[in-house]
């Protein structure tokens, strides 16, 4: 997805992280409206990344700083769940310019991974995105692969480590780090608040299904004729068409 990208993220004069807005600009972030940083920079001369996943579909546990310009990084398992682990969406700051550095995630549970098949890591560049005809999202990374570790799970089984090294192009920048293009609840929200408007609602209207795990409202979009008597919609056949199962399935929430 090259181009210049509207990105769904405010930032303030410094381009520090305020939280996600609405096309209005209304910032609309439930969670974290200030946050103190997991690192401080000891001095200027301090090159230590600084991560950062506290935001909406934000996926990171701990990042671990084992070496020269490597770091492991552990996720968090799926909502609810102890034995999935495949989104990863966080951002990573005070970066420097052409260091190549290295990430290896060290919790992956699926024994194999299309990233062994040629897929890449997406990022995006602050930056980069700012420049005049800047590229928003993009998949980047070098030495890319994907195997077993020496780490055990309990219950039995293995660990899987995603290991890449990428170079960026900007000093102080601001990175995103994710497996697909980020659809988050707040997108899915305010689509389907332009959608059921006055306007269309003889066409489509929406409604609460049910509540998710993480008590949000699983809402249902119903598109027929409501000009019709309610008699005559209870015998319509209906289509029914779903979409994203686990979290890192975002690009199915494009789709649908």
């Amino acid at each position: 997805m090259r181009g210049k990208n509207n990105w769904p993220f405010s930032h303030n004069g410094t381009n520090n992280f305020i939280g996600p807005t609405n096309s209005a600009g209304k910032k609309i972030n439930r969670y974290y409206s200030k946050i103190k940083p997991w690192y401080i920079k000891e001095s200027e001369s301090d090159n230590t990344l600084i991560f950062e996943s506290r935001f909406e579909s934000g996926n990171l546990r701990r990042a671990l700083h084992i070496g020269d310009n490597t770091y492991n990084l552990i996720l968090k398992y799926d909502h609810g769940t102890t034995t999935y682990t495949q989104w990863y969406y966080f951002k990573i700051s005070n970066v420097r310019k052409d260091v190549r550095y290295k990430f290896n995630l060290i919790n992956f549970i699926k024994p194999d991974s299309s990233y062994n098949q040629g897929q890449k890591p997406l990022f995006y560049s602050v930056k980069e995105a700012q420049k005049p005809g800047g590229i928003g999202w993009y998949r980047d990374a070098e030495n890319i692969c994907y195997y077993q570790n020496s780490m055990k799970r309990k219950g039995g089984g293995s660990y899987y480590t995603l290991s890449f090294e990428v170079t960026f192009k900007n000093d102080d920048d601001e990175v995103y780090l994710a497996h697909c293009y980020p659809y988050t609840y707040s997108d899915s929200c305010e689509l389907l608040q332009r959608l059921c408007t006055n306007e269309t609602k003889d066409k489509i209207r929406k409604t609460v299904l049910t509540r998710t795990l993480a008590g949000n409202d699983c809402e249902m979009v119903i598109i027929t004729n409501f000009l019709s008597r309610p008699e005559e919609i209870a015998l319509r056949r209906a289509v029914i068409l779903t979409s994203r199962v686990h979290p890192g399935e975002s690009n199915a929430s494009f789709l649908i």
